[in-house]
């Protein structure tokens, strides 16, 4: 049984421990979403005077928490996969079928997308873009920039859990057990 390479662990516990930190900022984001829709309801139904604002903020609000909060569920093992299959194979496949997904899937699919809504949200930027959902009319590029701020948080969580999966196809010994998430 081989000893993990020190720098290697060291890295997967910094970017871990970023990842769960920034998940936990995310997560107060939920906050001023509640607040919005309760000040929303109670305006529309209690006072009959709906805002013209609480559908943008909504909308970008849960957006954000949604988006940002993806390389915590990553981190996590939130997201999807097909466990019927995944749960009978050893440690060291399951490694090698993720080692395998990331190189080949993942890292290059996030990279264009980093780039492509990267460029996207800088148009957005440069153009003064606002909605035409509602009359209130916010700005967008703010909203459109969460996106390639998820591909960074998501390619930086993406490095820690190929460098487990690469570890654990070697070894046959998990970093972090992930636990089974049922729905």
């Amino acid at each position: 049984m081989a000893d993990p390479a020190p720098a290697h662990i060291r890295l997967v516990r910094i970017i871990d421990k970023f990842t769960d930190t920034t998940g936990t900022w995310v997560a107060w984001l939920n906050v001023p979403l509640v607040l919005a829709v309760s000040y929303e309801v109670a305006a529309r139904y209690a006072f009959d005077a709906p805002t013209i604002w609480s559908f943008d903020v909504t909308y970008m609000l849960y957006g954000t928490i949604f988006m940002l909060g993806s390389a915590y569920a990553l981190h996590k093992g939130a997201h999807i996969r097909t466990d019927f299959f995944f749960e009978r194979w050893s440690v060291r496949t399951k490694g090698v079928i993720d080692s395998i997904a990331y190189l080949v899937f993942f890292f290059p699919s996030f990279i264009v997308f980093l780039f492509v809504s990267g460029s996207e949200g800088w148009y957005a930027f440069t153009i003064n873009e606002t909605s035409e959902q509602t009359p209130w009319r916010p700005l967008l590029w703010p909203f459109k920039m969460v996106v390639p701020l998820t591909c960074v948080l998501l390619l930086l969580q993406g490095i820690s859990e190929a460098i487990k999966s690469v570890y654990a196809a070697r070894t046959g010994i998990e970093l972090e057990h992930k636990e089974k998430v049922e729905v």
